[in-house]
């Protein structure tokens, strides 16, 4: 369990939050892919915490970056901690991004809030000068978040919207069908709604590449005790919180 003090929480994007905190323990040993789980004070019969993937952690000067969407109470009360306001956390939990050795070329796609994981992903991948092409899918232009942190890291970036108010209108899950059809890619990785991973899957698949997706479960514990968080994959039921969130596509029954 790591204490923590909130440095910033501001919106990004419409509903959308980036939390920095300072947790120098925590910001030394997070890998990416993995999540937290935290503590929001304000409501007594709130008993859960709130699982978080993160963007970045800077281990020197001991702060983590977390990006959320504001979807129910617990996450309306994370939004109002200000700066100087303390809790605590789980982390870091699970299993994070594997990326195969050798990986020369990779296809990320994300969804909505899926994006931090992936973009965290992106960061080390560029620091590995691995090539990389983003598809990214939003509902909208006002929700849309990591265009520029994505261009920034040198990444070719495909951004679709459902109502066309930013880039293509449609479904990110065609271009990067399209990418994959041209063949390359030595790794995909995905993370946002299960109907995309899905998709990003089966196209990988056909194109002979190894992807990884990271799934979204209700994780009570966030330590493998309550097993409301199971996967069902082609070996047995398991626990997102321990042996995910990050699993092997070809594996995963039920995104």
């Amino acid at each position: 369990m790591h204490d923590f003090e909130v440095v910033s929480n501001r919106e990004i994007a419409d509903g959308i939050f980036s939390l920095v905190i300072s947790a120098p323990k925590l910001a030394s040993a997070l890998k990416p892919g993995q999540f937290v789980n935290i503590a929001v004070p304000g409501d007594a019969s709130s008993l859960l915490r709130v699982p978080l993937s993160y963007y970045r952690a800077d281990a020197e000067a001991g702060t983590v970056e977390l990006w959320y969407a504001v979807v129910g109470d617990d996450t309306r009360r994370l939004s109002q901690m200000g700066s100087g306001s303390t809790s605590n956390l789980l982390g870091p939990g699970g299993r994070g991004w594997m990326v195969p050795e050798g990986t020369r070329k990779a296809l990320l796609v994300a969804g909505g809030i899926g994006v931090p994981p992936v973009l965290c992903l992106a960061d080390k991948l560029s620091e590995q000068g691995v090539a990389v092409d983003v598809c990214l899918g939003f509902g909208t232009a006002s929700k849309a978040v990591g265009v520029d942190e994505f261009r920034a890291l040198g990444a070719t970036v495909n951004v679709c919207t459902d109502d066309g108010t930013l880039g293509t209108h449609g479904f990110c899950t065609d271009p990067a069908a399209e990418l994959l059809g041209e063949g390359g890619y030595d790794y995909v990785a995905s993370c946002g709604p299960a109907v995309m991973m899905k998709k990003v899957a089966a196209a990988a698949a056909e194109a002979g590449a190894y992807c990884e997706v990271s799934l979204e479960r209700m994780m009570s514990c966030g330590f493998g005790a309550c097993n409301t968080c199971n996967v069902e994959t082609v070996d047995g039921m398991k626990g997102a919180c321990m042996c995910g969130p990050v699993f092997d596509a070809s594996k995963v029954v039920v995104f």
